[in-house]
């Protein structure tokens, strides 16, 4: 099987970041039977708890892209966020926005692997497991890493966003 230019793109970056999951094993993205759209739907598929999916959400921040890493549990306080950053409009933005920063479709974004780097957030929630899955590319790809390389790989400020 061919495996989707996305999803080739974040194990490219996986590798040349040297991303280890929780058992310090080299990152892989894996492709799930089916595409899970919402965390709930990728935490049944692989059996763990929805706080240790990493949602990667897009928003609009005064015209530039800003990724935030989230735990499934929780729902990003925009309010909070925009004000932490001192940004004027936070807002989710439209799939079009999604599409042309990351490359990829809202559903199967990855925390890297974009055509340039998107200033990013780490939720901390994300700390208290030892094992977090997100998104590689496309809606049915993820990957296991830990807290601290998320920060690392992605470069990324730990924040409390909820």
């Amino acid at each position: 099987m061919q495996t989707h230019p996305n999803v080739q793109a974040v194990q490219d970056a996986l590798n040349a970041t040297d991303a280890r999951d929780g058992s310090g094993a080299g990152c892989q993205v894996q492709l799930l039977p089916d595409a899970v759209h919402t965390a709930a739907a990728a935490a049944a598929a692989l059996g763990i708890e929805v706080g240790q999916i990493a949602n990667s959400l897009i928003f609009d921040a005064d015209g530039e892209p800003l990724l935030v890493l989230t735990s499934g549990a929780h729902r990003v306080d925009t309010a909070k966020v925009a004000a932490d950053l001192g940004i004027g409009k936070l807002r989710r933005a439209t799939p079009e926005f999604v599409r042309e920063h990351t490359g990829q479709p809202i559903g199967g974004v990855a925390p890297l692997g974009h055509p340039k780097p998107v200033r990013t957030l780490v939720d901390v929630a994300l700390e208290q497991y030892p094992q977090i899955w997100a998104a590689g590319g496309v809606p049915r790809a993820v990957f296991p890493t830990t807290y601290a390389e998320l920060l690392r790989i992605t470069a990324g400020t730990a924040a409390e966003v909820a």
